[in-house]
């Protein structure tokens, strides 16, 4: 009888929970020490990512001029839509740990009360805009690498200053 091998290796908490890395911010917003705020931003699993995605998916069925429904092969035709951008701002928004798209002072500020729009109101420019999404993107594994610190480096790095 052949041993049986362990799953231990895959029982590992960042497998259930979602960690938060840091990023360096867009040159435009500097902190009290003149230097580029540090964005917080939740490694969103792929399963959350996907829900998103989806959500902005429609299918309806394709019709033709007068509106009978299109039929191939014996099946009925459907038309998918997607909003890509606006998905890919609500994933960034729902990342973003700090600054926090959901929060209430912040959206009182810009007068705005949408998450998703949020992100095109705090990063209004197109380069801080392009920055932002970049190490979002890229910390969530949807995007080319760029440095992120997670929790520990973050901890170590700060003790030591």
């Amino acid at each position: 009888m052949a041993d049986k091998k362990s799953l231990k290796y895959f029982m590992r908490p960042e497998a259930k929970e979602e960690q938060t890395v840091f990023a360096p911010g867009p040159d435009t917003i500097l902190g009290e020490d003149g230097k580029p705020i540090t964005l917080e931003i939740r490694v969103l699993h792929n399963d959350h990512i996907r829900k998103l995605n989806e959500s902005y998916r429609t299918r309806k069925m394709a019709t033709d001029k007068k509106g009978n429904p299109i039929v191939a092969n014996g099946v009925v035709v459907y038309k998918e839509d997607r909003d890509s951008a606006r998905a890919a701002r609500h994933i960034i928004a729902e990342a973003l740990v700090y600054p926090d798209m959901k929060d209430k002072e912040l959206q009182e500020f810009f007068n705005c009360y949408d998450m998703v729009d949020m992100v095109d109101k705090v990063f209004p420019s197109a380069d801080e805009y392009n920055h932002v999404s970049r190490v979002v993107l890229a910390a969530l594994g949807l995007g080319p690498a760029v440095e992120v610190e997670d929790d520990d480096e973050k901890e170590i790095g700060d003790a030591k200053n």
